[in-house]
C-alpha cells in the first residue's frame, strides 16, 4: 500500500533523517547467524513502502517535542510487527504479488515465511524490553495480541457474504489500525505526555488506519493494478467481504446481491467486471470513501489537543491527504 500525494510526501519529508536512522536500526537488528533468516527478512524489508506505521511514531513524537533516540529503536519495533504481519497475511490468503514484486512465499516458500515472520515478532519483543517501559512493552504486547485475533476473524469471515460493517469494521480495527493506534500511543508514552493526550495520540492513530485500510478496499475495485502494485479482485478472489462489496450488496437488486454473494462465498472472480460495474452503479465506492472521510475527520479532531507545530501540521496533512489515495 502506497501513498503518493505532494502534500503527503511533504510531510514524510520532514522526518527523512530520522527514517534515515530507523533504517540503521532495522538493519541492525535484522542480522542473524542464520542465512535464511536474513535473506528473507531483507527481502520483505527492501520491499519499500512508505512505512507509515514508523513514520507516525516519528511524527507525532516532533508534534510532542520528544526528540530522544528510543524513537528510532521503537520505530523499528513497529516496522518489525508490521513485517511479520506481512509475511503471515501473504501465506494465508496465497498471495503472489505485493508492491509490484513477488512476495517472500512466492521467492523462499510457505515455511520459511512463516518462520521468518516468527524471527521478526521475537525480535521486535528482544527490542522493546529495550526501553525499560512497562506502559510501552503492554501497549505493543495488547496491539500484537489484537492484530493477531485480527487475522483470525478475517480468516474466519472468508467467504462469508453475510458479514455486517460492524464486523468489517471490527476486523480491520484489529488487523491493521491497532498497529497505527500503537505508534501514535508510543510516542505519547516516550514523551511522558498526560493522559487525555495519550488518548487523543491512540484515536488518531486508530481513525488513521481506519481510513486507510477502508480506502485500500476500494482501490480494489477503483484502482490500477500497475500502481498499485497488486492484482485487482484481490479481495474478491480470497474471500474477503469488504466494504465496498457490503454496500453493494445492501443497495443492489436481488439479481446484483446474488451475483455478488457467489462470488464472496466461491473465490470466483469470473464475473469481476459485472460485480465492479455494480460497486460502481449503486454508489458504493463514493458511500466506502465517505466513510473513510469519516474516520479521516476523526482524525483530525483528535489532533486538536496537540500544539501547533511542523509536525501536528504533517499529522493534519496525513489525516486529510491519505483520502485522495488513488494507489
Amino acid at each position: 500500500m502506497t501513498v503518493n500525494s505532494s502534500s503527503t510526501a511533504a510531510a514524510l519529508a520532514l522526518i527523512a533523517d530520522d527514517m534515515n536512522a530507523v533504517d540503521a536500526v532495522i538493519a541492525r537488528r535484522l542480522s542473524s547467524e542464520v542465512p535464511l533468516v536474513s535473506q528473507v527478512s531483507q527481502y520483505i524489508v527492501a520491499a519499500g513502502g512508505k512505512r507509515l506505521r514508523p513514520a507516525l511514531l516519528l511524527l507525532m513524537c516532533g508534534a510532542l517535542e520528544y526528540r530522544r533516540e528510543q524513537r528510532f529503536n521503537l520505530a523499528a519495533v513497529v516496522e518489525f510487527i508490521h513485517t511479520a504481519t506481512l509475511l503471515h497475511d501473504d501465506v494465508v490468503d496465497e498471495s503472489t504479488l505485493r508492491r509490484g514484486r513477488a512476495t517472500a512465499n512466492a521467492n523462499f516458500g510457505n515455511p520459511a515465511s512463516v518462520l521468518v515472520g516468527d524471527f521478526l515478532y521475537s525480535r521486535a519483543f528482544q527490542m522493546m524490553v529495550d526501553a525499560g517501559d512497562m506502559r510501552i512493552m503492554q501497549t505493543l504486547a495488547e496491539a500484537t495480541n489484537v492484530i493477531a485475533e485480527g487475522e483470525v476473524l478475517q480468516l474466519m469471515n472468508m467467504h462469508d457474504a453475510n458479514l455486517s460493517e460492524d464486523g468489517y469494521l471490527r476486523v480491520i480495527r484489529s488487523k491493521t489500525a491497532k498497529l497505527f493506534e500503537a505508534s501514535a500511543r508510543l510516542a505519547a508514552l516516550l514523551a511522558k505526555a498526560p493522559p487525555e493526550v495519550e488518548l487523543a495520540c491512540a484515536a488518531y492513530g486508530q481513525a488513521l488506519g481506519t481510513a486507510f485500510q477502508v480506502i485500500d478496499d476500494v482501490l480494489d475495485y477503483d484502482g490500477d493494478a500497475m500502481e498499485m502494485g497488486k492484482n485487482l479482485g484481490d479481495d474478491l478472489r480470497e474471500g474477503k467481504a469488504t466494504l465496498p462489496l457490503i454496500i453493494a450488496m445492501q443497495r443492489g437488486s436481488a439479481a446484483e446481491k446474488d451475483i455478488i454473494r457467489q462470488a464472496i462465498e466461491t473465490g470466483g472472480t469470473e464475473q469481476l467486471g459485472r460485480i465492479v460495474e455494480i460497486v460502481r452503479e449503486t454508489g458504493a465506492l463514493q458511500a466506502t470513501r465517505d466513510a473513510a472521510a469519516a474516520e479521516g475527520q476523526r482524525a483530525v479532531q483528535a489532533l486538536a489537543v496537540l500544539g501547533r507545530n511542523s509536525y501536528s501540521g504533517a499529522l493534519l496533512q496525513l489525516a486529510t491527504q491519505l483520502l485522495q489515495r488513488r494507489s
